[in-house]
């Protein structure tokens, strides 16, 4: 592959494995359905300063991801659905966060390295579907992505350097909040510590840049929400940011999550890091920058997020940045024998799950075989299958170009690794073309919601919602118009509708003067129940729940 084909080849690969996905289906349960409820609250004119999911305050992350997202579905509202065009600004922080991890791959590890971490962060396998989603981790990433090249820039450009520095403090802020921004910090003041590269006063200079780069991203906003409400203001303080890394969870525990999460969340990125990280020991070169960077950030990302009191795989994403140019080194000096069993392994796996998708595919849309599609249905009732040319014509298209990659690619160094990556677009692809409509069908609300609907008195004051989390109200705004009110508020004696979430054996002992109306679920989910109940206009009496003790098995 010549030097000037690699470029082309990686943006189009990088094309190919991001565009898939963006658009097709409604904001699935849970993040991307809460995420849109926000953004679909600006967009209904309700106002940035206080996020809000149908119209109480949704003080879980500062509104930038919001803002943009209801910048790109307002831009896009001509030609796509609202969430549709919402979820395209994805494909725009996702592409920053690439874009700065090549730009710091190529700082820390030489010119021609910066396409190999957009390869590496390609192919990791916790990556490609958060990637996808509306969530505002996404922009986060981009952030963490923008502070590693910052900080290896500084040493040498100190205002290039420190701007992005603190533009990515504060990015990472906007759109996270101050713990995430503090892993930012921490790790930009510890490197004088670890190589002298960083000790001088360049650096410090860099430093001082980026603090004013990144004072008007953490001071705008937060003034601007306590000015509107200082309560709202001390909530968001404490329960959102502070509540979130000192809560009582035992930190030994939290590491032991992600050390468990990492070895498929970061596969087969972490292998090669470590593979770099031994070659370094053995030539000595463990202080050099291209080391010292990645690996201080990915220790002390692990060890603030192992301190939370929440744990999630998808706050393992910060991590990704630091693993992958760390192991950029290792791609080059990867010795024959591993190099071609990766190669070949990819070759078989990925065909393998390309030739069972097309299976899987005849089977739920054109019946063959028979017992396979009924299957496929009995998960997921409600889906109205049938050929659709679309879907049928970019799987085609996917798998054609997985074929001629894997004919056309010439041996190199970065072969293995090229095919990973286009292995997984070509996977992602066909999911995301092939059974998107199949997926949609259970982690969407609407079907649930239009049925709910039908049932619905012509004329009603308001509905209370009783156990419902924020996906759900979320929902309900958006398919329905209804802005559900809590039990607790002062208007909710004036209801005649209360729809309340549970389970399937777990259901609301209601007075005689309340009669369920409806009951029904999202296709398929045997877990979650909405049950909706009216009473007449006179009776004020809210219901109470009692739980059904599981009787001992025999």
């Amino acid at each position: 592959m010549t030097l000037a084909l690699r470029p082309l080849l990686i943006a189009v690969l990088c094309l190919a494995w991001l565009l898939p996905g963006l658009i097709g289906h409604d904001p699935w349960k849970p993040d991307e359905a809460y995420t849109f409820g926000a953004v679909y609250e600006i967009l209904q004119g309700s106002g940035w300063i206080v996020p809000q999911i149908a119209g109480e305050p949704f003080l879980d992350k500062p509104p930038l991801f919001y803002l943009s997202a209801a910048a790109s579905a307002l831009l896009f509202s001509p030609i796509l659905p609202l969430h549709d065009g919402a979820r395209l600004v994805v494909g725009f922080w996702i592409g920053l966060a690439l874009l700065f991890c090549a730009l710091a791959s190529r700082e820390l590890h030489g010119e021609r390295r910066g396409l190999t971490a957009v390869l590496l962060l390609l192919g990791s396998l916790g990556l490609v579907v958060r990637s996808h989603q509306l969530i505002v981790d996404v922009a986060a990433l981009a952030g963490f992505a923008m502070a590693y090249y910052g900080a290896a820039l500084a040493p040498r450009r100190t205002i290039p350097g420190g701007f992005w520095l603190g533009t990515a403090c504060g990015l990472v802020f906007m759109t996270q909040g101050v713990p995430e921004a503090v892993m930012v910090a921490v790790i930009a003041a510890l490197l004088p510590l670890l190589n002298p590269q960083w000790r001088r006063p360049q650096y410090a200079a860099a430093l001082a840049m980026a603090l004013i780069a990144a004072l008007p991203w953490l001071v705008i906003w937060p003034a601007l929400l306590y000015r509107h409400d200082p309560a709202l203001f001390d909530a968001w303080l404490t329960a959102e940011n502070l509540a979130r890394f000192f809560g009582t969870r035992d930190m030994l525990a939290g590491l032991g999550y992600y050390l468990r999460t990492l070895p498929w969340y970061a596969f087969p990125v972490w292998p090669l890091a470590l593979w770099a990280l031994w070659r370094a020991r053995r030539m000595g070169k463990l202080s050099d920058p291209g080391v010292v960077l990645p690996a201080l950030g990915f220790v002390v990302t692990l060890l603030m997020l192992g301190s939370a009191a929440e744990q999630r795989e998808l706050y393992a994403l910060p991590m990704l940045v630091p693993l992958a140019l760390l192991a950029v080194p290792a791609i080059d000096p990867l010795r024959p024998g591993p190099a071609s069993g990766w190669h070949w392994f990819s070759i078989m796996a990925f065909t393998f799950f390309i030739v069972i998708g097309w299976f899987y595919w005849s089977a739920l849309e054109l019946g063959m075989p028979a017992k396979l599609h009924s299957h496929l249905h009995t998960i997921r009732p409600g889906y109205d299958f049938g050929f659709r040319w679309l879907p049928f014509v970019l799987g085609l298209a996917y798998t054609a170009a997985w074929f001629t990659l894997l004919a056309r690619l010439p041996r190199n160094a970065e072969r293995p690794l090229i095919i990973w990556a286009g292995g997984i677009a070509a996977v992602w692809a066909l999911l995301t073309t092939l059974f998107i409509g199949w997926v949609d069908t259970s982690k969407s609300y609407r079907s649930a919601i239009a049925d709910m609907q039908r049932t619905l008195p012509q004329q009603y004051q308001c509905m209370i919602g009783r156990d419902l989390g924020e996906a759900q109200r979320a929902m309900l705004h958006y398919f329905a118009g209804i802005r559900t009110l809590r039990p607790e508020a002062a208007q909710a004696a004036q209801c005649e509708l209360l729809l309340a979430q549970g389970v399937p054996l777990d259901e609301l002992v209601m007075p005689p003067e309340w009669n369920k109306i409806w009951e029904g679920h999202r296709p398929g989910d045997k877990d979650e129940r909405l049950r909706l109940y009216q009473r007449r206009i006179d009776q004020r009496q809210l219901p109470q729940r009692q739980t059904h003790q599981q009787q001992p098995q025999k």
